[in-house]
C-alpha cells in the first residue's frame, strides 16, 4: 500500500491575515510607484486634462451659455461663442489673478498677483516636500494637516510667549515649528515601526485630533488672545516675524526663501546622503533593503520625523508669515492640498516646488476669477481633484491621449529593487 501523500499546510488563523494585509500593501506601493514613475508626459497630459473638463464645468455653469443653449439648433453659433467667452474670461482673470495684470493702474497692482502665487505657494511646497519623502520611501502619510498645525502651535507660542533678541527668536520659532510636526509624524512612524499600524489610518486619526487640540489650547489663557471673545491667539512678535521680501506692499516673506532652501535640502538627502539612499531602497522593496541589512523599522519612524518637520515648517509660514497669529484654520487645506502637490511634482523637490508655484497660482488666481466673472472659486477645487485623479490612473491618461506605455506591454509597472542591488549600492 502506497504511502498517502502529505496534505499541504493550511495557513492558520493569525498568518493568514498577515499574509493578505503584506499582499495588500506589496500592490498599493506598486500603485504608488506606479504613480510617482510616471513620465513627465503623462503628468503634463493629467493636468491637460484636467483643465479641459474644468473648461466644460465652467461653460455649464455660466448663465450666458445656459440661455444660447435654449436656442442651440436655431443659432448654434451663439451658444459656441457664449462658451468661448466664459471659458476664455475665466482662464484670463485667473492668469491675471495669478501671475500678472497689464490692466492694473499701477506697477505694485501689476506684479501683486505673482508675489501672492509665491506666498501662497510656500506651505504648499514644505508640505509637499515632507509628503515627497514619505512616497520615495513608501509610505502614505496623509498627516500632513495635523502636522502643519501642530508646527504652527509650537512656533506660535514661541513667538507670542516668548521676548528674545530678533534673529535668535526667529530662528527657535522655526525650529521649535520643525519639532512639532516632527513630532507628531513620529507618532504614527513609531507605531508603524512597532506594531505595523497603517500609516493612514494613523495620519488620518492625528489630523483629527490636531484640529480640536488646537481648538482647545485657544480656549485656554495662555493661548487666547485677553479681551477678546474669538479662538485667536496673541499677535506673533516683530522679532520672531519672517522678514518681508519686498516691503509693507506685499505679503511675500521669508518662507519662499525657506522653501526653495528646502528643496535644495531635499534634493541633497535623497539623491547624494545614505539615509535618502536608505529611505529609496526601503519605499523600492522592504525585503530586500532589510536583506541589505538597513533598518527598515527605523526607517519608517525617520521618514515619518522627517516628513512631519517639513509640514511644521509649512505651519511656521503661516503663523510667523502670513497670518501672524495663531487661529484654529491656520492650516486651511494646505496639507491635503499638499498631496496633490507631491503627487504632481513626483515626489521629486524640483518638480515639487513647481507643482506648489502652480497651485499656489490657483488659490491667488481663483479669487480673481471668481470676482471678475462670476465663476464658482469651487471650479479650482475641480480642478486639483481632477489632477489627482488622472495622476492616480497613469493608463487612463495614456488611453485618452493614446501614449505608449514606457514598459512595454506586459511589463511589470513597478520595477522592484532586488537585494543584490541594494546590498552593492549600499557597500
Amino acid at each position: 500500500m502506497s504511502e498517502a501523500t502529505p496534505a499541504p499546510d493550511k495557513p492558520t488563523g493569525s498568518t493568514a491575515p498577515a499574509a493578505r494585509d503584506d499582499g495588500l500593501e506589496s500592490r498599493a506601493q506598486g500603485a504608488l510607484r506606479e504613480m510617482l514613475t510616471s513620465s513627465w508626459l503623462v503628468t503634463a497630459a493629467a493636468l491637460v486634462l484636467a483643465l479641459v473638463i474644468s473648461a466644460v464645468l465652467i461653460a455649464a455653469a455660466d448663465a450666458d451659455v445656459q440661455a444660447a443653449a435654449g436656442y442651440f439648433f436655431a443659432r448654434p453659433t451663439d451658444f459656441l461663442s457664449a462658451v468661448w467667452e466664459a471659458v476664455w474670461g475665466a482662464y484670463v482673470a485667473l492668469f491675471q489673478g495669478a501671475v500678472v495684470d497689464p490692466t492694473a493702474a499701477t506697477f505694485v497692482r501689476a506684479v501683486r498677483p505673482l508675489t501672492e502665487t509665491m506666498t501662497w505657494s510656500v506651505p504648499l511646497i514644505l508640505a509637499g516636500l515632507g509628503l515627497g519623502i514619505g512616497f520615495r520611501a513608501g509610505m502614505f502619510n496623509i498627516g500632513a494637516q495635523g502636522q502643519i498645525i501642530l508646527g504652527a502651535v509650537f512656533a506660535g507660542y514661541i513667538g507670542f510667549a516668548w521676548s528674545l533678541p530678533p534673529g535668535l527668536h526667529l530662528l527657535l520659532a522655526v525650529i521649535g515649528a520643525a519639532i512639532g510636526g516632527g513630532l507628531w509624524a513620529g507618532i504614527a512612524g513609531f507605531l508603524k515601526a512597532r506594531t505595523g499600524a497603517n500609516e493612514v489610518i494613523v495620519t488620518i486619526m492625528l489630523n483629527n485630533i490636531a484640529i480640536y487640540l488646537v481648538g482647545y489650547l485657544l480656549t485656554t489663557t495662555t493661548f487666547k488672545r485677553e479681551g477678546s471673545n474669538n479662538p485667536v491667539s496673541p499677535p506673533v512678535a516683530d522679532s520672531a516675524l519672517y522678514p518681508q521680501l519686498l516691503g509693507s506692499q506685499f505679503r511675500l516673506h521669508l518662507g519662499f526663501v525657506v522653501a526653495i532652501l528646502a528643496t535644495v535640502f531635499v534634493w541633497w538627502l535623497m539623491n547624494r546622503s545614505t539615509l535618502g539612499f536608505a529611505f529609496r531602497a526601503v519605499g523600492s522593496n522592504p525585503r530586500a533593503a532589510r536583506t541589505a541589512g538597513i533598518n527598515v523599522t527605523r526607517m519608517y519612524l525617520l521618514v515619518m520625523v522627517v516628513a512631519g518637520a517639513f509640514a511644521g515648517l509649512a505651519g511656521s509660514a503661516q503663523v510667523l508669515g502670513t497670518e501672524k497669529v495663531l487661529t484654529a484654520g491656520v492650516a486651511a487645506s494646505f496639507g491635503f492640498d499638499a498631496i496633490t502637490v507631491a503627487l504632481l511634482g513626483r515626489s521629486k523637490p524640483l518638480g515639487t516646488f513647481v507643482a506648489g508655484l502652480l497651485f499656489g497660482a490657483l488659490r491667488a488666481g481663483g479669487f480673481a476669477m471668481q470676482s471678475r466673472t462670476g465663476t464658482p472659486i469651487d471650479i479650482v477645487l475641480v480642478v486639483q481633484s481632477l489632477v489627482v485623479l488622472f495622476i492616480a490612473a497613469p493608463p487612463l491618461v495614456r488611453a485618452v491621449f493614446r501614449l505608449p506605455s514606457p514598459r512595454g506591454p506586459g511589463a511589470s509597472s513597478a520595477p522592484e529593487l532586488s537585494a543584490p542591488v541594494v546590498k552593492e549600492a549600499a557597500a
